[in-house]
Protein backbone atom coordinates (compact mmCIF):
# COMPACT_ATOMS: atom_id res chain seq x y z
CA UNK A 1 0.00 0.00 0.00
CA UNK A 2 1.60 3.15 -0.94
CA UNK A 3 2.19 6.14 1.65
CA UNK A 4 -0.05 8.83 0.12
CA UNK A 5 -3.12 8.00 -2.39
CA UNK A 6 -4.32 10.53 -5.28
CA UNK A 7 -7.64 12.07 -3.42
CA UNK A 8 -10.94 11.24 -5.22
CA UNK A 9 -13.59 13.65 -5.99
CA UNK A 10 -15.60 12.97 -3.46
CA UNK A 11 -12.86 14.25 -1.04
CA UNK A 12 -12.63 17.66 -2.36
CA UNK A 13 -11.43 20.42 -0.45
CA UNK A 14 -13.45 23.01 -2.27
CA UNK A 15 -16.48 21.15 -1.34
CA UNK A 16 -15.81 22.80 2.02
CA UNK A 17 -17.80 26.19 1.82
CA UNK A 18 -15.73 27.15 5.19
CA UNK A 19 -12.16 26.44 3.98
CA UNK A 20 -12.70 28.08 0.63
CA UNK A 21 -13.38 31.01 2.14
CA UNK A 22 -10.75 30.78 4.79
CA UNK A 23 -8.49 29.90 1.70
CA UNK A 24 -9.28 33.41 -0.71
CA UNK A 25 -8.53 34.93 2.75
CA UNK A 26 -5.57 33.65 3.19
CA UNK A 27 -4.68 34.97 -0.35
CA UNK A 28 -5.64 38.09 -0.26
CA UNK A 29 -4.07 38.80 2.97
CA UNK A 30 -0.69 37.12 2.60
CA UNK A 31 -0.36 39.04 -1.09
CA UNK A 32 -1.11 42.32 0.78
CA UNK A 33 1.16 41.92 3.14
CA UNK A 34 3.89 40.94 0.92
CA UNK A 35 3.62 44.32 -1.26
CA UNK A 36 3.13 46.42 2.00
CA UNK A 37 6.54 44.66 3.16
CA UNK A 38 8.48 45.93 -0.57
CA UNK A 39 6.53 49.53 -0.28
CA UNK A 40 7.56 49.20 3.20
CA UNK A 41 11.48 48.43 2.90
CA UNK A 42 11.88 50.81 0.06
CA UNK A 43 10.28 53.77 1.40
CA UNK A 44 11.46 54.17 4.72
CA UNK A 45 15.22 53.53 3.00
CA UNK A 46 14.55 56.21 0.47
CA UNK A 47 13.64 58.90 3.37
CA UNK A 48 16.63 57.72 5.40
CA UNK A 49 19.11 55.82 3.09
CA UNK A 50 20.49 54.02 6.61
CA UNK A 51 20.75 50.08 6.43
CA UNK A 52 19.99 50.41 10.35
CA UNK A 53 16.31 51.51 9.61
CA UNK A 54 15.81 48.05 7.02
CA UNK A 55 16.75 46.65 10.40
CA UNK A 56 14.29 47.96 12.52
CA UNK A 57 11.35 47.62 10.27
CA UNK A 58 11.97 43.36 11.43
CA UNK A 59 12.81 43.88 14.89
CA UNK A 60 8.99 45.93 15.09
CA UNK A 61 7.74 42.75 13.48
CA UNK A 62 9.69 40.13 15.32
CA UNK A 63 9.70 41.66 19.24
CA UNK A 64 5.53 41.28 19.69
CA UNK A 65 5.60 38.18 17.37
CA UNK A 66 7.33 36.42 20.55
CA UNK A 67 6.41 38.62 23.85
CA UNK A 68 2.02 38.23 22.69
CA UNK A 69 2.75 35.00 21.61
CA UNK A 70 1.10 33.44 25.44
CA UNK A 71 -1.19 36.04 25.51
CA UNK A 72 -2.66 35.53 22.11
CA UNK A 73 -2.68 31.95 22.76
CA UNK A 74 -4.37 32.35 25.64
CA UNK A 75 -7.19 34.71 24.06
CA UNK A 76 -7.40 32.09 21.24
CA UNK A 77 -8.70 29.58 23.51
CA UNK A 78 -10.52 31.43 25.15
CA UNK A 79 -12.85 33.55 22.98
CA UNK A 80 -14.44 33.43 19.09
CA UNK A 81 -10.77 32.59 16.96
CA UNK A 82 -13.11 34.22 13.84
CA UNK A 83 -13.46 37.22 15.46
CA UNK A 84 -10.00 37.70 16.71
CA UNK A 85 -8.44 36.39 13.21
CA UNK A 86 -11.30 39.27 11.94
CA UNK A 87 -10.36 42.27 14.71
CA UNK A 88 -6.52 41.55 13.52
CA UNK A 89 -7.48 41.69 10.16
CA UNK A 90 -9.51 44.94 10.08
CA UNK A 91 -6.65 46.51 12.71
CA UNK A 92 -3.97 46.04 9.90
CA UNK A 93 -5.91 47.25 7.27
CA UNK A 94 -6.81 50.10 9.74
CA UNK A 95 -2.58 50.75 9.67
CA UNK A 96 -2.45 50.07 5.95
CA UNK A 97 -4.86 52.64 4.97
CA UNK A 98 -3.17 55.64 7.52
CA UNK A 99 0.33 54.31 5.68
CA UNK A 100 -1.71 55.72 2.47
CA UNK A 101 -3.15 58.37 3.12
CA UNK A 102 0.09 59.98 4.96
CA UNK A 103 1.95 58.88 1.83
CA UNK A 104 -0.27 60.36 -0.63
CA UNK A 105 -0.91 63.19 0.86
CA UNK A 106 3.20 63.44 1.82
CA UNK A 107 2.98 63.99 5.48
CA UNK A 108 4.68 60.37 6.21
CA UNK A 109 8.50 59.81 8.01
CA UNK A 110 10.11 56.87 9.41
CA UNK A 111 8.67 57.17 12.89
CA UNK A 112 5.52 56.91 11.46
CA UNK A 113 6.64 53.93 9.30
CA UNK A 114 7.82 52.40 11.99
CA UNK A 115 4.78 52.78 14.44
CA UNK A 116 2.27 51.81 11.97
CA UNK A 117 4.30 48.56 11.31
CA UNK A 118 4.51 47.97 14.62
CA UNK A 119 0.56 48.34 15.13
CA UNK A 120 0.39 45.31 12.01
CA UNK A 121 3.01 43.26 14.40
CA UNK A 122 0.87 43.60 17.02
CA UNK A 123 -2.31 42.63 15.01
CA UNK A 124 -0.26 39.60 13.50
CA UNK A 125 0.75 38.46 16.91
CA UNK A 126 -2.78 37.90 18.21
CA UNK A 127 -3.95 37.01 14.94
CA UNK A 128 -1.67 34.23 14.17
CA UNK A 129 -2.38 31.48 17.00
CA UNK A 130 -6.08 32.01 16.47
CA UNK A 131 -5.98 31.80 12.78
CA UNK A 132 -3.24 28.52 12.70
CA UNK A 133 -6.26 27.21 15.16
CA UNK A 134 -9.20 27.39 13.49
CA UNK A 135 -8.37 25.30 10.09
CA UNK A 136 -9.23 21.73 11.65
CA UNK A 137 -12.38 22.63 12.06
CA UNK A 138 -12.91 23.53 8.71
CA UNK A 139 -11.86 20.04 7.28
CA UNK A 140 -12.40 16.43 8.37
CA UNK A 141 -9.45 15.10 10.19
CA UNK A 142 -9.13 12.70 7.32
CA UNK A 143 -8.25 15.41 4.79
CA UNK A 144 -6.52 17.83 6.83
CA UNK A 145 -3.25 17.62 5.43
CA UNK A 146 -4.44 18.63 2.23
CA UNK A 147 -5.96 21.72 3.51
CA UNK A 148 -2.79 22.87 5.31
CA UNK A 149 -0.76 21.94 1.93
CA UNK A 150 -3.10 23.99 -0.26
CA UNK A 151 -2.92 26.47 2.49
CA UNK A 152 0.28 26.74 2.45
CA UNK A 153 0.55 27.25 -1.44
CA UNK A 154 -0.97 30.71 -0.98
CA UNK A 155 1.69 31.69 0.93
CA UNK A 156 4.65 30.34 -0.96
CA UNK A 157 2.39 31.90 -4.27
CA UNK A 158 2.21 35.31 -2.60
CA UNK A 159 5.99 34.80 -1.26
CA UNK A 160 6.94 34.47 -4.94
CA UNK A 161 4.41 36.76 -6.95
CA UNK A 162 3.97 39.28 -4.25
CA UNK A 163 7.02 41.27 -4.14
CA UNK A 164 7.07 41.74 -7.49
CA UNK A 165 3.48 42.60 -8.05
CA UNK A 166 4.47 45.49 -5.18
CA UNK A 167 7.58 46.55 -6.48
CA UNK A 168 6.36 47.13 -10.65
CA UNK A 169 3.18 48.75 -8.61
CA UNK A 170 6.01 50.96 -6.56
CA UNK A 171 6.66 52.61 -9.99
CA UNK A 172 3.79 55.02 -9.61
CA UNK A 173 4.63 55.69 -5.79
CA UNK A 174 4.13 54.37 -2.63
CA UNK A 175 0.76 54.89 -1.78
CA UNK A 176 -0.37 53.26 -4.72
CA UNK A 177 0.87 49.88 -3.31
CA UNK A 178 -0.45 50.62 0.06
CA UNK A 179 -3.89 51.18 -1.60
CA UNK A 180 -3.69 47.99 -3.38
CA UNK A 181 -2.36 46.25 0.12
CA UNK A 182 -5.48 48.23 2.00
CA UNK A 183 -8.22 46.81 -0.52
CA UNK A 184 -6.55 43.21 -0.49
CA UNK A 185 -6.92 42.92 3.43
CA UNK A 186 -10.88 44.71 3.13
CA UNK A 187 -11.12 41.42 0.89
CA UNK A 188 -9.51 39.05 3.06
CA UNK A 189 -11.68 40.46 6.65
CA UNK A 190 -15.26 40.47 4.28
CA UNK A 191 -14.34 37.00 3.96
CA UNK A 192 -13.41 35.96 6.98
CA UNK A 193 -16.66 38.14 8.71
CA UNK A 194 -18.59 35.37 6.79
CA UNK A 195 -17.07 32.25 6.81
CA UNK A 196 -19.14 29.63 9.11
CA UNK A 197 -16.90 28.76 11.85
CA UNK A 198 -18.41 26.30 14.66
CA UNK A 199 -15.91 26.38 18.21
CA UNK A 200 -17.27 24.34 21.02
CA UNK A 201 -17.90 26.82 23.93
CA UNK A 202 -14.60 27.76 25.37
CA UNK A 203 -14.02 26.88 29.33
CA UNK A 204 -13.50 30.31 30.47
CA UNK A 205 -10.13 31.07 32.55
CA UNK A 206 -8.23 33.70 33.98
CA UNK A 207 -4.96 34.76 32.49
CA UNK A 208 -2.49 33.14 34.81
CA UNK A 209 1.12 31.92 35.11
CA UNK A 210 -0.38 28.66 34.46
CA UNK A 211 -3.15 28.72 31.35
CA UNK A 212 -0.37 31.16 29.68
CA UNK A 213 2.26 28.24 30.13
CA UNK A 214 -0.11 25.57 29.83
CA UNK A 215 1.29 25.34 25.94
CA UNK A 216 4.80 24.62 26.74
CA UNK A 217 2.99 22.29 29.76
CA UNK A 218 1.39 20.10 27.35
CA UNK A 219 4.06 19.98 24.50
CA UNK A 220 6.51 18.73 27.27
CA UNK A 221 3.66 16.08 28.06
CA UNK A 222 3.34 14.98 24.74
CA UNK A 223 6.18 13.52 23.26
CA UNK A 224 5.56 13.59 19.53
CA UNK A 225 4.25 17.09 19.63
CA UNK A 226 7.61 17.80 21.36
CA UNK A 227 9.33 15.82 18.77
CA UNK A 228 8.12 17.52 15.61
CA UNK A 229 8.39 21.34 17.11
CA UNK A 230 11.69 20.70 18.37
CA UNK A 231 13.27 19.00 15.00
CA UNK A 232 11.68 22.12 13.35
CA UNK A 233 13.58 24.33 15.51
CA UNK A 234 16.99 22.97 14.83
CA UNK A 235 16.58 21.87 11.83
CA UNK A 236 15.84 25.90 11.08
CA UNK A 237 18.72 27.05 13.29
CA UNK A 238 21.16 24.86 10.99
CA UNK A 239 19.68 25.08 7.84
CA UNK A 240 19.83 28.60 7.19
CA UNK A 241 21.99 28.95 3.87
CA UNK A 242 18.79 31.50 2.32
CA UNK A 243 20.76 33.83 4.86
CA UNK A 244 23.33 33.19 3.04
CA UNK A 245 22.49 33.49 -0.84
CA UNK A 246 23.95 37.08 -1.64
CA UNK A 247 27.74 35.42 -1.05
CA UNK A 248 27.27 32.53 -3.33
CA UNK A 249 25.42 34.88 -5.74
CA UNK A 250 28.47 37.18 -5.70
CA UNK A 251 31.73 35.53 -4.54
CA UNK A 252 30.66 31.37 -5.23
CA UNK A 253 28.75 31.65 -8.64
CA UNK A 254 29.76 35.00 -10.04
CA UNK A 255 26.44 36.15 -10.60
CA UNK A 256 24.69 39.84 -10.45
CA UNK A 257 21.32 40.92 -9.13
CA UNK A 258 19.54 38.93 -11.81
CA UNK A 259 21.13 35.14 -10.47
CA UNK A 260 20.38 36.31 -7.13
CA UNK A 261 16.68 36.59 -7.80
CA UNK A 262 16.58 33.22 -9.71
CA UNK A 263 18.36 31.53 -6.10
CA UNK A 264 15.72 33.31 -4.22
CA UNK A 265 12.82 32.02 -5.95
CA UNK A 266 14.08 28.58 -6.17
CA UNK A 267 13.04 27.22 -2.70
CA UNK A 268 9.52 29.12 -3.14
CA UNK A 269 8.79 27.73 -6.34
CA UNK A 270 10.00 23.92 -5.22
CA UNK A 271 7.90 24.41 -2.30
CA UNK A 272 5.21 26.16 -4.09
CA UNK A 273 4.80 22.83 -6.50
CA UNK A 274 5.18 20.51 -3.84
CA UNK A 275 2.57 22.32 -1.98
CA UNK A 276 -0.15 21.40 -5.07
CA UNK A 277 1.22 18.35 -5.34
CA UNK A 278 0.16 17.14 -1.34
CA UNK A 279 -2.79 19.10 -1.70
CA UNK A 280 -4.16 15.87 -4.30
CA UNK A 281 -2.91 13.03 -2.15
CA UNK A 282 -4.23 11.84 1.24
CA UNK A 283 -1.43 10.95 3.53
CA UNK A 284 -2.13 7.12 4.26
CA UNK A 285 0.88 5.88 5.94
CA UNK A 286 4.79 5.71 7.04
CA UNK A 287 4.01 9.96 7.83
CA UNK A 288 6.95 9.63 10.50
CA UNK A 289 9.44 8.16 8.24
CA UNK A 290 8.51 10.73 5.65
CA UNK A 291 9.00 13.57 8.20
CA UNK A 292 12.40 12.54 9.15
CA UNK A 293 13.74 11.42 5.42
CA UNK A 294 12.39 14.58 4.18
CA UNK A 295 14.65 16.45 7.02
CA UNK A 296 17.29 14.53 5.80
CA UNK A 297 16.56 15.64 2.38
CA UNK A 298 16.47 19.22 3.32
CA UNK A 299 19.77 18.24 4.96
CA UNK A 300 21.47 16.61 1.92
CA UNK A 301 20.38 19.87 -0.43
CA UNK A 302 21.83 22.03 1.99
CA UNK A 303 25.18 20.30 1.44
CA UNK A 304 24.85 19.71 -2.14
CA UNK A 305 23.85 23.84 -2.68
CA UNK A 306 26.97 24.38 -0.18
CA UNK A 307 29.40 22.77 -2.34
CA UNK A 308 27.67 23.88 -6.08
CA UNK A 309 30.04 26.25 -8.32
CA UNK A 310 26.98 26.21 -11.11
CA UNK A 311 23.88 28.81 -10.46
CA UNK A 312 21.79 25.96 -12.54
CA UNK A 313 22.95 22.89 -9.78
CA UNK A 314 22.47 25.57 -6.86
CA UNK A 315 18.79 26.77 -8.22
CA UNK A 316 18.29 22.54 -8.23
CA UNK A 317 19.35 22.11 -4.63
CA UNK A 318 17.21 25.01 -3.23
CA UNK A 319 14.42 23.94 -5.46
CA UNK A 320 14.88 20.28 -3.36
CA UNK A 321 15.17 21.83 -0.30
CA UNK A 322 11.85 23.93 -0.79
CA UNK A 323 10.21 20.71 -1.69
CA UNK A 324 11.80 19.02 1.47
CA UNK A 325 10.77 21.19 3.28
CA UNK A 326 6.98 21.45 2.28
CA UNK A 327 6.45 18.21 2.67
CA UNK A 328 7.86 17.94 6.17
CA UNK A 329 6.10 21.29 7.63
CA UNK A 330 2.52 19.94 6.37
CA UNK A 331 3.26 16.99 7.96
CA UNK A 332 4.65 18.50 11.48
CA UNK A 333 1.65 21.15 11.12
CA UNK A 334 -0.91 18.71 10.63
CA UNK A 335 0.30 16.24 13.47
CA UNK A 336 0.82 19.21 15.95
CA UNK A 337 -2.84 20.37 15.19
CA UNK A 338 -4.28 16.64 15.16
CA UNK A 339 -2.64 15.81 18.19
CA UNK A 340 -4.21 18.69 20.10
CA UNK A 341 -7.29 19.48 22.05
CA UNK A 342 -8.97 22.16 20.50
CA UNK A 343 -9.25 23.56 23.90
CA UNK A 344 -5.50 24.03 23.61
CA UNK A 345 -4.65 24.90 20.07
CA UNK A 346 -4.26 28.48 20.70
CA UNK A 347 -1.64 28.38 23.72
CA UNK A 348 -0.02 25.23 21.28
CA UNK A 349 0.27 27.37 17.86
CA UNK A 350 1.21 30.49 20.40
CA UNK A 351 4.41 28.45 21.42
CA UNK A 352 5.05 27.10 17.79
CA UNK A 353 4.98 30.63 16.80
CA UNK A 354 7.73 31.45 19.23
CA UNK A 355 9.72 28.79 17.96
CA UNK A 356 9.27 29.59 14.12
CA UNK A 357 9.80 33.33 14.68
CA UNK A 358 13.01 32.48 16.70
CA UNK A 359 14.66 29.96 15.01
CA UNK A 360 14.11 31.79 11.79
CA UNK A 361 15.67 34.62 13.75
CA UNK A 362 18.30 33.03 15.14
CA UNK A 363 19.51 30.69 12.51
CA UNK A 364 19.88 33.88 9.93
CA UNK A 365 21.92 35.10 12.61
CA UNK A 366 23.88 31.70 13.02
CA UNK A 367 24.72 31.33 9.66
CA UNK A 368 25.96 34.94 9.21
CA UNK A 369 28.34 34.76 12.20
CA UNK A 370 29.74 30.97 11.00
CA UNK A 371 29.85 32.37 7.94
CA UNK A 372 32.00 35.55 8.63
CA UNK A 373 34.38 32.70 11.21
CA UNK A 374 34.82 29.87 8.26
CA UNK A 375 33.46 30.91 5.21
CA UNK A 376 30.17 30.88 3.24
CA UNK A 377 30.77 27.85 2.26
CA UNK A 378 32.10 26.20 5.20
CA UNK A 379 29.36 27.36 7.33
CA UNK A 380 26.44 26.02 5.01
CA UNK A 381 28.36 22.43 5.24
CA UNK A 382 27.95 22.32 8.79
CA UNK A 383 24.85 23.32 8.76
CA UNK A 384 23.87 20.64 6.50
CA UNK A 385 25.75 17.99 8.65
CA UNK A 386 24.46 19.15 11.42
CA UNK A 387 20.41 18.77 10.16
CA UNK A 388 21.55 15.33 9.23
CA UNK A 389 22.51 14.34 12.94
CA UNK A 390 19.80 15.93 14.14
CA UNK A 391 17.69 13.90 12.33
CA UNK A 392 19.21 10.81 13.70
CA UNK A 393 19.34 11.80 17.56
CA UNK A 394 15.85 12.87 17.06
CA UNK A 395 14.73 9.19 15.37
CA UNK A 396 16.33 7.65 18.60
CA UNK A 397 15.01 10.00 20.67
CA UNK A 398 11.70 9.87 19.28
CA UNK A 399 10.90 6.21 18.25
CA UNK A 400 7.24 6.55 18.43
CA UNK A 401 7.31 9.59 15.96
CA UNK A 402 9.48 7.53 13.69
CA UNK A 403 7.00 4.48 13.95
CA UNK A 404 4.05 6.85 13.29
CA UNK A 405 2.55 5.48 10.94
CA UNK A 406 -0.84 8.05 10.09
CA UNK A 407 -1.37 11.49 11.33
CA UNK A 408 -5.35 11.23 12.19
CA UNK A 409 -5.12 7.43 13.35
CA UNK A 410 -3.80 8.36 17.06
CA UNK A 411 -6.13 11.22 17.42
CA UNK A 412 -9.23 8.68 18.88
CA UNK A 413 -6.77 7.32 21.32
CA UNK A 414 -5.49 11.06 22.51
CA UNK A 415 -8.93 12.37 22.57
CA UNK A 416 -10.07 9.09 25.10
CA UNK A 417 -7.52 9.85 27.15
CA UNK A 418 -8.54 13.68 28.06
CA UNK A 419 -12.22 12.59 28.54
Amino acid sequence: MPASSPSSPSDSLFQHRAFVAFWFARIASSFGFQMLSVAVGWQIYSITGRAFDLGLIGLVQFIPSVLLALPAGHLADQFDRRRIVLIGQVVEWIAIVALAILTLNHGIHEVGILALVLVVGIAKAFEFPALQSMLPALVPPAVLSRAMAINASAGQAAMIMGPALGGFLYVAGPGVVYVVSAVLYLVAATLMSRLRYVQAPPRREPATLKTLFAGVHFIRARKDVLGVISLDLFAVLLGGATALLPIFAKDILHTGPWGLGLLRASPAVGALLMSIWLARRTMERRVGKIMFACVAGFGVATLVFALSTSLWLSMAALFALGAFDMVSMVIRGALVQLDTPDDMRGRVSAVNAIFINTSNQLGEFESGMLAAWLGAVNATVIGGVGTLVVVGLWMAMFPTLRRRQRLQAEVVEAAADTV
